[in-house]
């Protein structure tokens, strides 16, 4: 156990951004899952509002560190395709 009073703050500090990120992570899942939903479901406008919004979400995961700008890039080229594969 650290002992020294910056030590002691910088663990503090620790378990306030992980409780956070976890937060953030949490969110953007929820919102990718959304954007499953609405692909499986084959409802195409459905779709593309829900990516609209996960879109969002994820670009600011990057913004906060919690993906890498290809990371995010890739997922977002995938979904889109599979949106745009969508009948109807």
């Amino acid at each position: 156990m650290a002992s020294h009073k910056s030590a002691l703050k910088t663990i503090r500090q620790t378990e306030k951004r992980t409780a956070l990120n976890k937060s953030r992570l949490s969110r953007i899942r929820t919102h990718l899952r959304n954007v499953e939903e609405a692909i499986q479901g084959g409802n195409k406008k459905d779709a593309q509002e829900r990516f609209r919004e996960m879109q969002s979400e994820l670009m600011r995961g990057v913004r906060r560190s919690l993906f890498r700008m290809n990371t995010a890039s890739r997922k977002l080229s995938r979904l889109s395709a599979r949106i745009k594969s969508i009948q109807g």
